[in-house]
């Protein structure tokens, strides 16, 4: 087969370059015997900084790191966390990328302090493309969406730098204060769903989506669950409490708690702890249903109230991502069960085409599957045929770019959607990394790996 070309920038077109990424890249591909597989994944794990990163540190000063999604000039909490979670392996060695990870949890906790209830903010204090959205927009906002998530991924990103570097720096006041911002909010969300505690975030978009009941959503029983409006797909809950959310956030608050003990701040650290024990017991009382099919499952949404909502979507955090974000092992047999569901017909969201079967979302529209998904599905599978089936999934459905997108036609992989997505392709290198480091045997050619056989 020819040498396939990169579709990476050229050295001097890249937003931000480090030696020990380059080394990672040469080591992990060097390890990879597929040559369109190796050609994807080095692609792939160096778009974030090949082209989404805007790095500043003035003289001494502090760094600040603006990332965008790709092809939305815009950051997200949850894609620029997901989008540098890759490289914190490097930080402990790589001065440069040390410093490129503190701005981004620097310039994270300045947009919490700006908004905790926003998900996605510009680089300048600017009103932007949904300005008119009827909610409290401020300038610097560019969508303030209430995703729960949002704030998981800035507690999980500074809780997991900390680990890899012991560099407290960026924890400063600003980013306490960022914290504190943040606690209101979760006690606030736990306290909104009935009686006269009503609480102070509504979104409704004109002529467009918008949460029911005058934008302040569905009723729910404060139980100890947090309510937002939004999943991580940016899309409308049906039910306040969203339970992979949940789940992740009580894992981010408990491992916030430790560092938040290390910095001395003693009360947060046991609210962190408090809130976290709180919302997973929460989850075991409200969020466990019976599925004639499948036996005793996680659910997607519940309101306390009685409403369930079966299904899973492919952005993260999922039911899928459960052990990903730390909150069961693999092979928990509940999970196991939830995932069968998952994976089956059962969830609304699952596709089986000519090309591939996965989970996709409402988001993209029905017959699409998100590559995140079948990332996903590698990053927890416990057996080597499932994750050799996820990988040829992947390397047949790149429609011959190099990378992976949003969604894919699962009968056409040739028609997908935003060509420029760093958050999947983030996602699909941190697999292959992983892989390199746990399963080195499958980046290999394969001796007999048995055909892997979805649920039924």
């Amino acid at each position: 087969m020819p040498a396939l070309p990169s579709q990476r920038p050229s050295v001097t077109d890249r937003r931000f370059r480090s030696a020990a990424l380059e080394s990672l890249i040469d080591e992990v591909r060097g390890g990879i015997e597929d040559p369109e597989l190796a050609w994807v994944f080095a692609n792939c794990l160096p778009n974030t900084p090949d082209t989404t990163i805007d790095f500043h540190r003035n003289a001494d000063g502090p760094p600040d790191t603006y990332v965008i999604t790709g092809d939305i000039d815009a950051m997200w909490l949850r894609d620029s966390a997901a989008q540098v979670w890759p490289f914190l392996s490097l930080a402990a060695s790589d001065e440069a990328m040390r410093l490129m990870i503190a701005g981004v949890i620097r310039r994270q906790a300045k947009c919490v302090l700006l908004d905790p209830y926003a998900n996605a903010f510009y680089r300048e204090p600017i009103l932007g493309h949904w300005q008119t959205d009827r909610t409290e927009m401020k300038p610097g906002v560019h969508e303030r969406k209430w995703e729960i998530d949002s704030l998981a991924y800035f507690f999980r990103l500074s809780h997991a730098y900390w680990v890899a570097t012991g560099d407290l720096s960026p924890f400063d006041d600003a980013w306490r204060r960022a914290v504190e911002n943040a606690f209101h909010v979760i006690r606030v969300e736990q306290n909104a769903g009935e009686g006269t505690e009503r609480s102070p975030y509504s979104f409704e978009r004109p002529g467009g989506s918008g949460l029911p009941n005058d934008g302040y959503g569905l009723p729910s029983r404060n139980c100890g669950l947090i309510r937002c409006g939004f999943r991580p797909s940016d899309d409308m809950v049906r039910f306040p409490f969203l339970v992979p959310a949940n789940a992740m956030i009580a894992v981010a608050l408990n491992n916030l708690s430790r560092l938040l003990a290390a910095l001395h701040c003693d009360a947060l650290a046991i609210e962190a702890h408090r809130q976290s024990e709180t919302i997973t017991h929460a989850l075991e009382t409200h969020a466990v249903v019976h599925h004639p099919r499948h036996g005793e499952i996680w659910a997607y949404e519940v309101d306390g109230l009685g409403g369930v909502h079966l299904m899973d979507d492919a952005n993260v955090p999922s039911l899928l991502s459960l052990p990903y974000l730390g909150f069961c092992s693999p092979d928990e047999p509940r999970y196991l069960r939830t995932r069968a569901f998952c994976l089956s017909t059962d969830n609304p969201h699952f596709v089986a085409g000519k090309a591939a079967s996965g989970i996709g979302s409402p988001h993209t529209g029905p017959g699409t599957i998100w590559p995140m998904a079948l990332s996903m599905q590698a990053l927890t599978a416990l057996k080597d045929g499932e994750i050799r089936h996820c990988l040829n999934q992947l390397k047949a459905t790149h429609a011959g770019t190099g990378f992976m997108h949003e969604s894919f036609d699962a009968d056409d992989p040739h028609r997908f959607t935003r060509p420029w997505f760093a958050w999947a392709n983030t996602l699909f290198g941190e697999l292959i990394v992983t892989l390199f480091k746990q399963r080195r045997h499958l980046l290999n050619t394969p001796a007999a790996v048995p055909e892997f056989v979805l649920p039924s």
